[in-house]
């Protein structure tokens, strides 16, 4: 009986590992075609950036290139300076405008997120306003130019993205989850509001800091629109302003019948369109490489509390 019983349990253990391989095998299967599924664009992007004009006309977005060249890249890096000059003002805009904007945010959230703050009300309701309504962009760039006198100032790329409501509301939802307990005790010992915040509060809410950083930091990253308003200098040109102003240049050159006459309608729009998409990807997607961790439970603050 004995022995009966333990080749069941043998046959029961090897079935469970059989279970279980079968499992994680197709759970792996289903991770690598999803990885697949987004890395195979990226690919033909790159494979693109690295064919001729005439290939990409002909046989449309291979993984390999047909023909392969880097006139696109050497259009782009025909004057490097540029390029690092563009890298260096967008990186310094990011970088101050996320550390600003989160700060910034961080107070605003926490504020409206405790029950004993008396104007809670009135300050949620003048952030929310601002998502239903503004004033619109010519109000906006006289506000800008003839009051704040901010006109190819720098700082103008920074302030208009200070604060996001969205981003308010996913922090104030995190902070709304902290133990009321904890930082009554934190009071009851002798701590101020801004040591809670700073040694309690934001400690224990860095999934969601993290997630918010991203998408302030890729707003930052991303903008064009207010360096075609605002700025004037090209020494305050950021990167995706640049490159917009590369792709607009070799448009206008293709637009013209004697240029392109003498490049036989080749000119390399498509491909250089390419090649800026890895120069405005690359140093974003490392950073979600470091935040990747954070983002998912971030992102899903306030769905279940």
């Amino acid at each position: 009986m004995a022995e009966t019983g333990m080749v069941t349990t043998q046959h029961s253990l090897n079935r469970y590992r059989v279970t279980a391989f079968v499992n994680r095998s197709v759970i792996n299967a289903i991770l690598i075609a999803l990885s697949a599924a987004c890395l195979i664009p990226v690919l033909l992007v790159l494979s693109a950036s690295l064919s001729t004009e005439r290939a990409i006309t002909l046989y449309g977005y291979t993984l390999i290139p047909k023909q392969f060249t880097t006139v696109a890249y050497e259009y782009i890096l025909a004057d490097p300076s540029r390029i690092i000059n563009g890298y260096v003002v967008t990186c310094g805009v990011t970088a101050i405008g996320t550390i600003l904007g989160m700060l910034v945010m961080s107070l605003l959230a926490y504020a409206i997120s405790r029950q004993n703050f008396a104007l809670r009300r009135p300050v949620s309701f003048y952030a929310f306003f601002t998502m239903l309504f503004n004033g619109g962009l010519i109000p906006f760039y006289l506000f800008v130019t003839q009051t704040l006198h901010l006109k190819d100032n720098p700082a103008v790329l920074v302030l208009p993205y200070l604060v996001s409501v969205w981003n308010v509301l996913l922090l104030r939802t995190s902070f709304q989850q902290l133990p009321e307990e904890l930082l009554d005790a934190a009071r009851i010992d002798g701590a101020s509001e801004w040591r809670i915040f700073f040694q309690i509060a934001m400690p224990m809410s860095t999934p969601v800091l993290a997630t918010v950083s991203l998408f302030t930091m890729l707003s930052y990253w991303n903008d064009w629109w207010l360096y075609l308003l605002f700025i004037d200098s090209k020494r305050y040109y950021g990167i995706q302003f640049l490159l917009y102003n590369i792709m607009q240049g070799l448009e206008a050159m293709n637009s013209n019948p004697e240029i392109a006459a003498r490049f036989q309608g080749q000119l390399p729009t498509m491909s250089v369109r390419m090649a800026m998409a890895f120069f405005a990807i690359g140093p974003v997607a490392f950073a979600y490489l470091f935040l990747q961790k954070y983002f998912i439970r971030g992102i899903t603050i306030g769905s279940f509390k």
